[in-house]
């Protein structure tokens, strides 16, 4: 078995902040008796996921020059993750999320962050070395927030050209944060300006809807998204799995039943198990038997983290994620139980 160090590079940017989570649900955030402090932003989760699953991956992006920024690149480094594309603003804060949970898990945000440290990243602050060595470089939308000065969107708009220069695959989650954006129109705007770059696009039922305008998720609504570059589109849809649409084939993959207590990091975990899987083996996204394979380890690697409070102290090893779709098998295998799982 090829060791860490062999397996391709995986290169996540450029958020990562605190996310301050309540200790009951249900309730609104001044109500919540007290919070639990957890490390998140999805590119910073995606990069751990992988780690935690056995690859090897790195984070470029800039936090404050704060306690927050300075533990935060502690735990990327806690957690296996290449932090040598970190850089430290002594003038701007860590950006802090103050998430409100539903009764079923979902959960609603509340950023601090004007202006904060990832705002502030310079293309001149980036670390081209680390981004050419990536084999898959994955990134959100939320640097590409526009601002006076339009640092941090020009940082992002150079990332990704080294990166495709270098023959990376470029991946894409826009994890739509609305309370982020001047107004849904430039929200939409903002986040399809890069759209035909990436040739992985991973979208939740709820982007998919906020993208297209049009609240029916079909097979459909989903293709209005495709561009001739993309090679695989996929379209989480929660306790419902997921869907895929790549060139020659689409189809869909249910996901497992779990006590969902925190969805945060759900999406983070699914797409860093994704693309863990197919960094060295491209081939995934050609061979349909392969993908429904991987998006049933991707969607069970989501759902366990839905189990727990707070993303990356959620996320799961490939021990625990193969351990639990074996049991889950095992359980389906069972005609005196009345639990079925269907992939």
């Amino acid at each position: 078995m090829s060791s860490t160090r062999e397996k391709a590079l995986i290169v996540s940017f450029v958020e990562m902040l605190i996310d301050f989570v309540p200790t009951e649900s249900g309730v609104s955030l001044a109500e919540s008796p007290g919070f639990l402090k957890a490390p998140g932003g999805a590119p910073a989760n995606v990069a751990i996921a992988v780690t935690r699953l056995g690859g090897r991956s790195a984070f470029v992006g800039k936090l404050g020059g704060d306690e927050f920024g300075h533990m935060l690149a502690g735990i990327l480094r806690e957690n296996g993750v290449d932090d040598t594309g970190v850089s430290f603003d002594k003038g701007a804060r860590t950006v802090l999320a103050f998430v409100r949970l539903r009764s079923d898990g979902e959960r609603e945000f509340m950023f601090y962050r004007n202006p904060s440290a990832d705002m502030l990243l310079r293309p001149d602050e980036l670390n081209l070395e680390l981004i050419r060595s990536a084999k898959v470089f994955h990134y959100g939308s939320i640097s590409l927030i526009t601002d006076t000065t339009r640092k941090h969107r020009s940082a992002h708009l150079k990332a990704m050209e080294v990166a495709k220069e270098a023959g990376a695959l470029l991946s894409y989650d826009p994890n739509l944060r609305e309370p982020l954006w001047p107004s849904p129109e430039e929200a939409r705007k903002q986040i399809m300006s890069v759209w035909d770059k990436a040739e992985i696009i991973k979208v939740s039922d709820v982007e998919l809807e906020f993208l297209t305008e049009n609240k029916t998720i079909d097979d459909e609504s989903a293709m209005s998204l495709w561009h001739p570059n993309l090679k695989l589109l996929l379209v989480t849809l929660g306790e419902d799995g997921c869907r895929y649409y790549t060139k020659k084939f689409h189809g869909a993959v249910q996901t497992f039943n779990v006590n969902a207590v925190d969805t945060t990091g759900a999406g983070d975990s699914f797409v860093g198990a994704f693309l863990s899987k197919i960094v060295d083996d491209q081939s995934v996204l050609e061979e349909e038997k392969k993908l429904r394979k991987v998006l049933r380890f991707a969607n069970a690697c989501g759902a366990i983290t839905t189990t727990k409070k707070g993303a990356i102290p959620a996320l799961p090893s490939d021990s625990e994620a193969l351990s639990f779709i074996k049991d889950n098998q095992r359980r389906s295998n069972n005609p005196f139980k009345s639990f079925q799982f269907v992939i």
